[in-house]
């Protein structure tokens, strides 16, 4: 796009981004994007773009959409510190389940033993797991 007025079709976003079409369609119709309309054609402009981009990097961190939506349609700074501030905390969670399973295959790894389930060392790892059970979820 070469001036701040200029738009991009459906198809020419979709590419930019590596998304497929249905999937900005199915963005809008839950309301995460509205585009301008030429006619009955999609027509995403410079704001557009960003959004698309947000929307992306929210779901990278793990954000549904409906927790995007929420935190992009928040009325007040304070609601959407507090989406966020949630989000955060299952974030942090989700990472240190996976840094445990991280963990134990790494152990599993460096294990010499013929049989895993007689390693001292694996079983005190597995051993972490099941004295922790009730405090962290299945990965």
């Amino acid at each position: 796009m070469k001036s701040s007025d200029a738009t991009m079709s459906i198809g020419e976003i979709a590419t930019r981004f590596g998304l497929a079409t249905h999937v900005l369609r199915h963005w809008e119709a839950t309301g995460l994007l509205n585009p301008a309309r030429a006619g009955s054609r999609r027509r995403y402009g410079p704001e557009d773009l960003c959004r698309v981009a947000v929307i992306l990097r929210a779901k990278e961190a793990g954000l549904s959409l409906d927790a995007i939506r929420e935190m992009l349609t928040a009325s007040a700074p304070a609601e959407r510190q507090a989406i966020l501030r949630r989000q955060r905390e299952e974030l942090t969670a989700r990472i240190a389940r996976t840094q445990a399973a991280l963990d134990l295959i790494e152990c599993a790894l460096d294990c010499d033993h013929d049989d895993l389930a007689r390693c001292p060392h694996f079983l005190a790892v597995v051993a972490e797991r099941v004295s922790g059970a009730g405090s962290t979820r299945s990965i």
